[in-house]
């Protein structure tokens, strides 16, 4: 076991390494083995009992089919609970897979049906709970309202900070308090480990889609959920059940990936502070979401986070038509949906990530959304001018005054 001395990049590098000195080999082994030799039948039977039923290997059966355990997954899955804080985590084959999955276990363990979501919130997770192909009633709400929202039958609370696309920063310690006991689910998947650590503030689970900043190059679609003993065996009886374990080659990029997690969040950290700045005067954009930008008046940027991320939002004078134009006319950032890649993306949250969103909870048509990346701050401002220019609005040719 590593050192609980270590900081942060130290974790990054090591966590969930500790045996390959054993094993003999310095780069992470990848298992693809999709079943396992039995030693014998009781010890077997044993080990595929455990497993399904929440826990890990018995340790004279082994891993026996690879729905239910992998080694590879396992590493990952060590590193990332290291990392935020965590006694466990569980690895699924998406982030709407964990989403899923924390549901179904919170609801199963508890017995009632019923979730509290504060929005803003992805809107895949806004449309899973609308849905009710998971058989719950979810109250949507402000942070400030979950006290208010709360049931004798609710299962569980689910938030993310910062919030997608709005980059709405949430209370996690306000609303663990209010929850009154209730489960409390963060989903962690801009802030990353690096800058918000959500169980030191009262949150019971942390939820990352793991395809975004873990996996940071496109590559990888996973889902994580970091938690404690009980709720992670909680949710390895889910998983087993459902087929939804993350594949070893998904939890291979994804470990490997996080030795450079920090430099990468940071490193598009500071160019996303760039650009939100040089934003915030540019004539076509009336107003920039990004933390910390219009200041922070609850002080959760030194509270509880490290940093304030890469993710922006703007608010486009234009509206909807120099949305399409945006998008279409940028050169280096490329539109597509996602985002915490080491390349820069563009997309419009309300044709896309939030289209199956209740109209009053959608994005305003004039929203869209960039994830930075990597590259230059200045080619990245470069290519965003040039392609605002091309359909500047009449009123910012007009010398309108700028945010």
């Amino acid at each position: 076991m590593i050192s609980s001395r270590l900081q942060l990049d130290s974790i990054a590098v090591h966590a969930g390494r500790e045996d390959l000195a054993q094993l003999g080999v310095h780069a992470l082994p990848l298992d693809l083995s999709s079943t396992n030799p039995l030693p014998d039948i009781e010890a077997g039977g044993l080990s595929y009992e455990a497993m399904a039923g929440g826990g890990t290997p018995y340790a004279e059966g082994g891993a026996v089919y690879g729905r239910l355990w992998n080694p590879t997954v396992a590493r990952f899955e060590s590193a990332l609970a290291r990392m935020e804080h965590t006694e466990a985590a569980v690895a699924f084959s998406s982030g709407m897979a964990a989403t899923t999955a924390a549901i179904l276990a919170t609801t199963r363990e508890t017995g009632h049906r019923h979730i509290v979501a504060v929005r803003p919130l992805y809107g895949g997770t806004d449309h899973l709970l609308a849905s009710g192909v998971l058989g719950v009633e979810a109250t949507y709400c402000t942070a400030e309202g979950v006290a208010a929202a709360l049931r004798p039958d609710t299962a569980l609370i689910i938030l993310e900070t910062p919030a997608n696309p709005t980059l709405d920063l949430v209370d996690i310690r306000a609303v663990a308090e209010a929850a009154r006991g209730v489960p409390v689910l963060v989903d962690n998947t801009f802030a990353t480990p690096i800058l918000q650590n959500p169980v030191d503030f009262g949150a019971s689970m942390v939820l990352h889609s793991a395809t975004k900043y873990l996996g940071g190059h496109g590559d990888v679609i996973a889902g994580v959920i970091a938690c404690d003993q009980k709720q992670a065996a909680a949710l390895r009886r889910v998983r087993a059940i459902t087929g939804a374990l993350l594949h070893p080659l998904g939890a291979y990029l994804l470990h490997r990936g996080l030795a450079t997690l920090p430099i990468r969040v940071r490193a598009q950290q500071a160019n996303a502070q760039r650009v939100a700045a040089w934003l915030s005067t540019h004539p076509s954009v009336s107003r920039v979401h990004y933390p910390g930008i219009a200041g922070d008046p609850q002080g959760l940027l030194d509270r509880q986070m490290r940093g304030t991320g890469a993710m922006i939002s703007i608010d486009l004078r234009g509206g909807l038509e120099q949305a399409r134009h945006l998008t279409s006319t940028v050169r280096l950032f490329t539109h597509a949906v996602s985002l915490g890649g080491v390349d820069s993306l563009i997309q419009h949250p309300a044709a896309l990530t939030h289209r199956p969103v209740a109209p009053e909870a959608r994005p305003p048509a004039g929203l869209v959304r960039l994830s930075i990346g990597l590259e230059d701050h200045e080619d990245l401002m470069a290519d965003l001018d040039q392609a605002l220019a091309a359909r500047r609005p009449a009123a910012a040719h007009a010398g309108a005054p700028h945010p």
